[in-house]
């Protein structure tokens, strides 16, 4: 299969994920991807949405999956009302600030892309981050970047204000705030895990890359494993063991059925020393200007799906099913790794917690984590933390908290 057709527009960051059709067990409309590598081709912050106390009875009614599966449409109607409204043709209002079409186009930011149907605050802040980013690029001197992000001769281009020249981007490393992300990224594109899809191209010249993000946030680890373990004993004092390596863009086995037989993969994995001969796994997903994008199973994954939802016991009864075709699938496939490796038959992991990393403007993605966790009957192996939460934490030095925060947080 070729992955050949780009679209005209920018493409959503983030949203490759390896939902390929024909390739993995989701279909989604969205567009494919070109310039990508094939190879052989107790949590740190509560559950914060859970108003029911931990040792309250559940409820235990005959509709309730169906009203976790419906609640996105009247979450999205009252976030619109509470928090955006309009004061005129092309004026946005929101917590961050108020941005006019003008502006936006003056820095080469009003994308369509950027527009949620349906969710008025999330393209308000989609389009904020798009503008923050242009803003960050102008702040430190760097030149504008294009879409496509390679011009080709005789062919339409124009500047796209959220990106860098790509020869220029991997000449300087400019996308990164450290050199040990920079260094952590070198590293990860220097090699090619089976079966792996992953854009260079996005990931040295898409300042929203949520890839980028993942080596900016988690980069200055891979260096130094004393850092990270006092790090991950921060996030999730929890976590057992040591931590004795850190992977970036990281399967355990794509298309491999002892595990999901899919496609998915983490942005981080902190892989943990238990001390018993085991290993523990904290696998991460990091998100910055996506949305929950409804999404749709393939049929082909479902019973193994099914299969490694029963055998790990954390789901109410028809969770599985709930999640599709709606923006929860990803994140369920991707729990649903983390468990399939928990079960694998080497019993090489002891331990494992898939953790969601997203900005805390990031109204949508909040959203669909809280119903993802009211899905789950244990939610011991998954948790969501916001970015502002890791950088409040003094985990990373302060140097680089505040370089992160002003890259990424949006007043």
């Amino acid at each position: 299969m070729h992955l050949e057709n780009v679209a005209p527009c920018l493409v959503e960051p983030g949203d490759h994920d390896q939902l390929l059709t024909g390739l993995d067990s989701v279909e989604t409309g969205e567009n494919r991807w070109h310039h990508l590598d094939r190879g052989v081709r107790g949590s740190f912050v509560p559950l914060t949405w859970r108003t029911r106390a931990i040792d309250q009875p559940r409820p235990n009614d005959a509709d309730r999956i169906e009203r976790v599966r419906v609640s996105a449409r009247h979450s999205a109607i009252i976030r619109a009302r509470c928090l955006t409204s309009t004061l005129g043709p092309g004026v946005l209002t929101n917590a961050y600030g108020d941005l006019s079409r003008e502006e936006l186009e003056a820095l080469h930011c009003w994308e369509a892309e950027d527009h949620v149907p349906r969710r008025p605050q999330m393209t308000d802040f989609r389009r904020r981050l798009r503008y923050h980013q242009a803003q960050w690029r102008e702040s430190r001197g760097h030149p504008i970047g294009s879409q496509p992000i390679v011009p080709r001769k005789g062919k339409p281009s124009r500047p796209a204000g959220s990106r860098l020249p790509l020869d220029y981007a991997q000449d300087t490393g400019a996308t990164f705030v450290t050199p040990g992300a920079l260094e952590a990224a070198k590293a990860r594109t220097s090699f090619v895990e089976p079966h792996q899809s992953f854009d260079h191209q996005r990931l040295w010249a898409e300042l929203l890359w949520s890839s980028a993000l993942a080596f900016n946030l988690f980069g200055d680890l891979v260096g130094d494993l004393a850092l990270a373990d006092r790090a991950v004993r921060t996030w999730w004092p929890d976590a057992p063991g040591t931590v004795s390596e850190v992977r970036f863009a990281h399967s355990p086995g794509r298309f491999d059925w002892a595990y999901l037989g899919s496609l998915r993969e983490f942005a981080v994995a902190f892989v943990l020393d238990v001390g018993d001969g085991t290993q523990g796994i904290l696998a991460v997903d990091v998100k910055y200007h996506e949305w929950a994008k409804p999404a749709t199973a393939k049929p082909i994954g479902r019973p193994r799906q099914h299969e490694v939802a029963k055998r790990s016991g954390a789901f109410e009864r028809g969770a599985v099913d709930a999640v599709d075709r709606t923006g929860l699938l990803v994140t369920s496939l991707e729990h649903l790794l983390l468990l399939s490796m928990l079960q694998h038959e080497s019993g090489r992991w002891s331990w494992g917690r898939y953790v969601a990393v997203y900005p805390a403007g990031n109204s949508d993605l909040a959203d669909a984590y809280g119903r993802y966790a009211d899905l789950l009957t244990d939610t011991s192996t998954f948790s969501a933390v916001t970015i502002e939460a890791l950088l409040d934490s003094d985990a990373h030095p302060r140097k680089t908290a505040r370089a992160l925060r002003e890259r990424y947080v949006v007043a």
